[in-house]
């Protein structure tokens, strides 16, 4: 007889991440790199696996190849199980409808035959955009003391950003009395960080009910939740300490990965004891030539350095040519910074090339704006690209420059 898995793990990842524009165009959000070597997944998936969780299921919908092609069977996670390990989840056709995730609650409801199979005791969900380390295990500790129906980790916010989160008020024992989904006026600062621990047979008779409820958006934090709170269900919060970063705008998965940098970083990605993973391509060691000068950056494998990099995060194969200068920027794979070329307050998508003195953005010290710079691009020699733009080959074409693709 088959043991039954005590948790198994629902991996939302099917976002659209429309708000990181050109870097979400061909992949989904999850996808997205970060860090140099990592991608965004990486850090829920690592979790997962730290926290001694090894059944997975990643919900995916747009934009999915590069995840699939990613995640694979899960052998860089050690999550290639026989049974359990990780699973692509993406929407398929029964025998009654096909359809698309409506919201985050219907993909987890069309999902629960994957859920049924192991049996589990507990489900965790998770959201597939966004960067810390946590160790889920003793949030499900909390959970079962608690004897809860539902517990939701939370983090507290500045006041002043707390109305981009749904917010719970909790009494003493950390009992939730009130949660509201991005409110005009907050009544407090404890924020969810979208991860959630259901008893499953509490959740699997609310998915069925919110799915059954026409005027219901399909969502955990509009319907479900407010729905057991109503109920009177034991719903309990979990209070989170640790790094945690919702990068879902251009400019905070910039933030991101500025906090990996520095003597003391914010994000240390060097702690062994709670290792992220990732399926990093096999670059060779990198090289700093005699004329390099790095300071406070992060240089992945494969890197070729011959210019200036400051302050910057820069990931595997990319080339800085003598002359060349990076600063406050995060470069993707697989760049060439050409000589004399100069790249200020930038995050730049894998592939492109920037031309020979050519210059890509402003200091950021001079009142620069954040750049984005899209994938596969030919930055024209002698170019000077525009701050505070989103480049693409038909925003290259408009101010000059050449836009062939790679």
């Amino acid at each position: 007889m088959i043991k039954r898995k005590e948790c198994v793990a629902m991996l939302l990842a099917g976002g659209q991440g429309s708000r990181l524009y050109l870097l979400t165009e061909r992949l989904a959000k999850p996808a997205v790199p970060f860090g140099g070597k990592y991608r965004i997944i990486d850090f829920p998936i690592s979790n997962c696996i730290n926290s001694g969780i090894d059944t997975v299921g990643v919900l995916t919908q747009y934009q999915p190849l590069a995840l699939n092609e990613y995640i694979g069977n899960g052998q860089p996670w050690d999550l290639d199980r026989v049974y359990g390990g990780v699973m692509m989840l993406p929407p398929y056709q029964g025998l009654k409808r096909a359809d698309w995730y409506k919201g985050t609650a219907n993909a987890i409801y069309q999902n629960m035959q994957f859920i049924e199979k192991y049996d589990p005791e507990y489900v965790l969900i998770l959201s597939g955009d966004h960067i810390y380390r946590m160790d889920y295990a003793k949030m499900i500790k909390e959970h079962k003391r608690n004897k809860a129906d539902c517990t939701i980790a939370v983090i507290d916010v500045p006041l002043a950003e707390a109305s981009r989160f749904g917010i719970m008020s909790a009494r003493e024992d950390m009992s939730i009395y009130d949660f509201e989904e991005k409110p005009k006026v907050p009544k407090s600062t404890m924020a969810s960080m979208g991860v959630y621990v259901f008893s499953k047979e509490k959740l699997f008779s609310y998915l069925i009910a919110d799915e059954n409820d026409e005027n219901s958006d399909k969502d955990f934090g509009k319907n479900v939740i407010p729905a057991m709170l109503k109920a009177g269900e034991r719903m309990f919060a979990y209070r989170f300490e640790g790094y945690w970063k919702d990068v879902g705008t251009v400019s905070s998965l910039w933030e991101a990965n500025m906090d990996l940098l520095g003597e003391n970083p914010q994000l240390d990605l060097n702690d062994g004891s709670w290792k992220i993973y990732s399926r990093s391509n096999a670059y060779p060691p990198h090289y700093a030539g005699e004329s390099a000068v790095i300071k406070n950056s992060q240089i992945t494998e494969g890197c070729e350095i011959y210019g200036t990099v400051i302050n910057s995060v820069i990931g595997g194969g990319v080339t800085v040519a003598r002359g060349a200068t990076v600063k406050d920027s995060v470069l993707f794979d697989n760049i060439t910074v050409s000589e004399g070329a100069s790249v200020y307050y930038s995050m730049v998508d894998s592939g492109t090339v920037v031309g020979k003195n050519s210059t890509v953005g402003k200091d950021k010290d001079e009142g620069g704006k954040l750049t984005l710079v899209g994938s596969g691009l030919n930055i024209a020699d002698g170019i000077s690209v525009p701050d505070g733009e989103l480049i693409s080959q038909k925003t290259l074409a408009d101010i000059g420059g050449e836009a062939g693709a790679k």
